[in-house]
């Protein structure tokens, strides 16, 4: 339990200090958006780009990214399926999915990874799936709702290109499937830039915070509840019963898969709401409260299939 312990125990340290920063006024009225902007347009698409030129992309291919793939679009096309009931839009019922789906493989799921399971690689393919494919096709789903951009078809299906973490993704990509190796003296300050990204989020986070209301107190409870009991229960149990039951993965296999769907929504759906704009509450509360349930479930799989 020590691997989830420390990784919670950090992120909740970085965030404290951020409260801090935003109760003393040390950054001013706009610490937040400028640290949000400088993680969105600079720092996440450099951190993503070191980590998906690096990676083996061999190990998107597996049982574990099919698994992990399904159990994300079960819990997300449940809560489209609401969304689109109950009329919430479009950009507002993508940033819900998200957290519904969408894990902190970064941040957290590495330490996780290391003493919990033991190794750091097995959350690779999550890490992945999530930045080469929901990454890119959430992002574009944002951009057209919240822009109502209505140019050509061309011109929308180049939206991914026109977003700097979707950009920063695929270059990755590209790097990693050519076998180019990139120069240290253009790599290593891309590393130094990307390394702030974390940081600026978990910081961002807790500027947030401050003067705001204690979660499930407004309009978005219904949202967020739906999207916290999708992410802390919904999307561990999909992936317990394909892994189990329809790939017959058993042992550590179903161990890693399982834990890995256990982690909480991710720290960076709140960067993309406040960027857009969009659901920003939901995205704030949703992480919060998924978070701080990810300890005791993550506590309970580690028991039952460790």
């Amino acid at each position: 339990m020590q691997g989830v312990l420390s990784g919670f125990a950090v992120i909740a340290v970085v965030i404290g200090v951020g409260y801090v920063i935003g109760r003393r006024g040390f950054l001013g009225t706009q610490g937040s958006a400028v640290l949000t902007k400088l993680a969105f347009h600079v720092a996440s698409p450099a951190l993503l780009f070191t980590t998906l030129a690096r990676a083996d992309l061999s190990v998107v291919f597996s049982e574990r990214l099919l698994v992990t793939a399904l159990s994300t679009a079960a819990v997300a096309g449940v809560f489209v399926a609401v969304g689109v009931v109950r009329r919430w839009g479009v950009a507002r019922t993508t940033i819900g999915a998200l957290c519904a789906g969408y894990v902190n493989a970064g941040n957290l799921g590495i330490p996780i990874a290391v003493y919990v399971l033991g190794d750091a690689s097995l959350v690779a393919p999550v890490l992945l799936f999530q930045l080469i494919g929901v990454t890119p096709i959430a992002l574009t789903v944002l951009d057209l709702s919240t822009t109502g951009e209505k140019g050509p078809l061309w011109r929308r299906l180049l939206t991914p290109l026109r977003n700097p973490i979707a950009l920063g993704s695929l270059a990755g990509v590209a790097v990693s499937a050519s076998g180019i190796t990139v120069p240290g003296p253009v790599m290593d300050p891309v590393t130094l830039i990307g390394n702030m990204a974390v940081p600026a989020v978990l910081l961002a986070f807790g500027i947030s915070l401050r003067g705001s209301t204690l979660p499930l107190r407004d309009g978005e409870r219904g949202t967020v509840l739906l999207a916290v009991a999708l992410k802390s229960a919904g999307q561990p149990l999909a992936a317990w019963a394909l892994a189990a039951g329809v790939f017959g993965l058993t042992g550590p296999r179903l161990l890693d898969v399982v834990v890995t769907s256990a982690l909480p929504a991710a720290q960076n759906l709140y960067t993309y709401a406040a960027t857009y704009g969009v659901g920003e509450r939901l995205a704030r509360d949703a992480i919060l409260i998924s978070t701080a349930l990810s300890v005791p479930v993550l506590v309970v799989v580690a028991a039952l299939f460790g």
